[in-house]
């Protein structure tokens, strides 16, 4: 144990009480997203869809050129909320709804990402904890919205369970 007597901060998310409904919660560094990030998770996820996969098959459809899949890309948005939000305080993702991808998102794009809450409210059964519901957006480079998602989440109440 060190005798080290400065004070220590800890990067964590926020408590259930220190989530505001009037605030736009915005999420840096971009992610500049690149065909190997691309292939790579549809890979993994066993997504066979030729549209992200096919460069000759994808330069033939509307959009000329293969897409960044929308699970990567909804993913990216979420996680790069993490370090702001629920880092350390989340108690479990309970589900998402609302999910719209209304602007694809390309190879050597950057994604921008920022949240809102839409409701809070404390727990009927689960004492020290509080159901948020968040607004993901995610756009590119361009502030063109690739991607919005609502996400109810547990989170820990301040001193409340550990």
């Amino acid at each position: 144990m060190s005798d080290d007597s400065r004070r220590r901060v800890v990067q964590r998310g926020l408590w259930f009480d220190e989530f505001e409904s009037d605030v736009v919660y915005v999420h840096r560094p971009g992610r500049t997203v690149t065909e190997a990030d691309n292939v790579l998770f549809t890979t993994l996820t066993m997504n066979t869809q030729a549209l992200h996969l096919d460069a000759a098959w994808a330069e033939t459809q509307p959009f000329g050129e293969r897409l960044v899949n929308s699970m990567f890309t909804l993913s990216t948005v979420v996680g790069s909320s993490v370090a702001q939000l629920t880092q350390g305080t989340i108690v479990a993702n309970l589900g998402f709804s609302d999910v719209r991808f209304p602007h694809p998102l390309l190879h050597g794009d950057t994604l921008y990402s920022e949240s809102t809450v839409v409701e809070k409210r404390l727990s009927s059964s689960r004492p020290g904890e509080g159901v948020v519901t968040l607004e993901h957006t995610g756009r590119n480079q361009h502030g063109d919205v690739v991607v919005v998602a609502r996400r109810a989440v547990l989170v820990r109440v301040e001193g409340e369970n550990g």
